[in-house]
């Protein structure tokens, strides 16, 4: 089950990917030229003898490959292919004088219908890129020891931006609250000092102040700041979306210029929303229009706060990021308020303001690092999808989108895009909409063409082609008054008002022209092979085979359907009517089956081919056999294990198909249906243990006498060679007599003085 869930998650992503980048599978033929260009992947042939008699003219529109292989020559295929013009493409640049960050700048595509067209878009932020920063500050009461902090902090935020740029602008603006109950105190003295004691003096309170336009005088800024008195009201909730509008939407009094445009946003409280005006009796949404006064003050005492929804869209409008620099306590409030504003982040602010400095560096830094390029004012229908390479190698794993984003870009880092356009639907005229990143003035024009119409350049009135009854457009005729066909060939009758009315006298039960098998010809169908038939619905090749012979050999196909020989029946003629090899020297099938196709079906307990065998045999009659031959000498009864069988037992061993210990027996069946069983002693077999155990030592006894024949052999053999060699080298022997000078004779003489030798 998990494999399964895999598999349908898997298929489920790659269904998904291929809708949002459109792509097309194949042709669906359509009738006219027109409409077979609005069909993904589909072409059109236009030459006049394309198609054979009959043919429909939705045989003209396939891929084009299909019409070249059914050799319909290039010149006559209509088959316009998406392009696209690149009518501007500056390369990056961080030059001063001609900043380009996002490449390119102007394109023209013409678009087939389901034909998705990819182009690559680069962005590059430019280092040094000016900066607007607009201080928003709440005045509240609550906010008093914020602006004696912020009163001195204008040159530290200017050196911090410095860091990024050198073209830094800074201005400053305020908000309180409506003038009005119940946020307000409308008691004169109140009003004028709406301060919560009378030992602090307030300013009037107002829902938006500009104190001082963009500019890069610190000094004017510190001076303007430190003039600034506390105001106070009578709620928690600010004016806030009040004050962001109108710093979003007063342009010229704020002095906006076309570089990064960054809006502070400070408070230690929570925000009004759209409909709290209510409360004051002000009903009119928010017009998103400039309302301050010659002294730059807005009361908001006509319109009602603006949604979140309006202030994302004129934010958006206007590429200005907002950095919400709030205390600890409406930290939630605002960053769930910030995943509603595209290009707002939250900072925690301290309860003194005075890490505002540093908020706004991070703050900043995490804005520049993320990237996000959307369209806007895209025509109807036309899809855009987009695959982001944020990192360099990125490849084409990274999945389609419905926008481009990247995170985490550090500075002089290129990230890429590549931007899938898809439509669905022909449009009128060219449309342009344009891509943008978020926060950033600069955009990609992007200009939109479909190419929807057939320029086939072949319009004939009167054509020799049409029989000279019509006018021939892009290979098809359209037929005169009166007339009708593939050539407008066929007089029109009375009861047919159309080219389809005809085509339905071919049709049978609505299915398909000619069943599919013919053209239909003025009404009438010519069919094609061995089809026939008033709707060519009639084959004579197409009945049911067995033995893979059409009708089994046994009979004749006539419209679909086995005409079948005598003794023979069946869809395929493949079950005879005879009985001949059921047939046994008794009953059918042994009475034990029935006779279906010439073969036995036989009763659940039988089997063979004439049912003459019973089915487990042994098993069933064993209980039969035991009961037999356990009381063989006592008259006992056995009818409940035999039945009416009566067992009979066969002097001698034999040795049949059934046995049980030392009894072997066998059933069977004769012609008339009776069950005999025959039982006898097994033959006695030998102990085999003894066999087993006496061969083995004989087999070891004579493997030992073997063994120690044939050593006593061969240790012969090699004695009869080693006395053979010591004759043979006694023969070999020389011996010569010589004296031993170191031998002395062991015989003496000695002679006798005595003796007297006689002569």
């Amino acid at each position: 089950m998990v494999w399964i869930f895999i598999l349908g998650t898997f298929l489920s992503y790659c269904v998904g990917q291929n809708q949002i980048q459109g792509v097309h599978q194949g042709c669906v033929s359509q009738p006219s030229c027109f409409a077979c260009l609005r069909s993904p992947g589909c072409a059109w042939c236009k030459h006049k003898d394309f198609l054979k008699s009959g043919e429909s003219s939705e045989r003209r529109c396939d891929t084009a490959e299909s019409l070249r292989t059914r050799r319909c020559e290039q010149m006559d295929i209509i088959n316009p292919q998406s392009e696209q013009v690149f009518l501007k493409n500056n390369e990056l640049s961080s030059n001063s004088d001609n900043v380009v960050q996002l490449k390119p700048q102007n394109l023209l595509f013409k678009l087939r219908v389901g034909v998705p067209q990819t182009f690559s878009v680069s962005f590059k932020r430019a280092e040094g890129y000016p900066i607007d920063l607009y201080y928003l500050m709440d005045l509240s009461f609550s906010m008093k020891d914020d602006l004696d902090t912020i009163k001195n902090l204008g040159q530290d935020i200017l050196s911090t931006l410095k860091k990024v740029t050198q073209k830094v602008r800074i201005g400053f603006g305020s908000f309180v609250d409506k003038v009005a109950l119940p946020y307000v105190n409308q008691v004169k003295a109140k009003k004028n000092n709406p301060c919560p004691n009378r030992l602090n003096t307030c300013q009037p309170a107002f829902s938006f102040q500009n104190i001082l336009g963009l500019t890069k005088d610190v000094a004017e800024f510190k001076t303007r700041v430190s003039n600034q008195i506390i105001s106070g009201n009578l709620d928690s909730p600010e004016a806030g979306f009040d004050a962001i509008m109108q710093a979003a939407v007063c342009q010229g009094l704020i002095g906006w210029n076309n570089v990064t445009r960054i809006l502070v946003y400070t408070s230690d409280d929570t925000f009004h929303i759209a409909g709290d005006g209510r409360l004051a009796g002000i009903f009119e949404p928010h017009d998103g229009i400039c309302h301050l006064n010659v002294s730059g003050f807005y009361d908001g005492t006509k319109y009602d706060y603006p949604s979140v929804g309006h202030l994302a869209r004129v934010l958006a409008a206007n590429n200005i990021q907002l950095i919400f620099a709030v205390t600890e306590d409406g930290v939630a409030a605002y960053k769930a308020l910030s995943k509603l504003i595209p290009q707002s982040v939250v900072g925690v602010l301290k309860n003194d303001s005075s890490n505002v400095v540093q908020l706004i560096s991070e703050a900043y830094n995490n804005l520049s690092s993320t990237i996000l390029l959307e369209h806007h004012g895209a025509p109807s229908g036309l899809d855009v999808s987009y695959r982001s390479h944020c990192t360099p190698g990125e490849g084409d794993n990274t999945p389609w989108q419905r926008r481009g984003e990247c995170m985490n870009v550090k500075l002089n880092q290129q990230v890429d895009f590549t931007v899938s356009l898809n439509i669905s639907t022909c449009l009128k005229e060219k449309q342009t909409f344009s891509l943008k990143l978020q926060g950033m003035s600069e955009t990609l024009k992007v200009s939109v063409e479909t190419l929807c119409d057939c320029n086939c350049h072949d319009r004939e009135e009167q054509s020799t082609h049409c029989n000279e009854n019509g006018t021939l457009t892009c290979g098809i005729c359209s037929c005169d008054e009166g007339h009708l066909g593939q050539r407008c060939e066929c007089e029109r009758p009375k009861d047919m008002t159309s080219a389809d009315s005809m085509d339905a006298a071919c049709r049978q039960d609505n299915s398909q022209l000619c069943s599919g098998h013919g053209s239909c010809e003025c009404g009438k169908c010519v069919c094609q092979g061995t089809h026939h038939g008033n709707f060519c619905q009639c084959d004579d090749n197409s009945c049911a085979r067995h033995n893979n012979m059409l009708c089994g050999g046994n009979g004749q196909c006539e419209c679909g359907t086995c005409k079948c020989k005598a003794n023979y029946t069946g869809s395929a003629c493949d079950c005879s009517t005879l009985t001949d090899q059921c047939r046994t020297v008794g009953k059918l099938c042994n009475g034990q089956g029935t006779c279906q196709c010439n073969q036995c079906q036989c009763n659940k307990e039988f089997v063979g081919i004439n049912c003459s065998k019973i089915a487990n045999a042994c098993p069933k009659f064993l209980a039969c056999v035991m009961c037999e031959l356990n009381n063989k000498n006592v008259k006992s009864n056995c009818s409940q294990p035999c039945g009416s069988i009566k067992p009979t037992w066969v002097k001698g061993p034999q040795e049949f198909p059934c046995s049980e210990d030392t009894i072997s027996y066998k059933v069977e069946l004769f012609p008339n249906g009776n069950i005999r069983i025959f039982y006898a002693d097994l033959p006695r077999s030998i102990d085999k243990t003894y066999v087993i155990i006496g061969s083995s030592v004989s087999s070891i006894i004579f493997i030992g006498i073997a063994v120690i024949i044939i050593s006593r052999l061969m240790l012969e053999l090699h004695y009869r060679r080693e006395y053979a060699s010591f004759l043979k080298a006694k023969e070999d022997e020389v011996w010569e007599d010589t004296k031993n000078p170191l031998f002395q004779d062991a015989t003496t003489v000695v002679m006798n003085p005595m003796h007297i030798q006689e002569d």
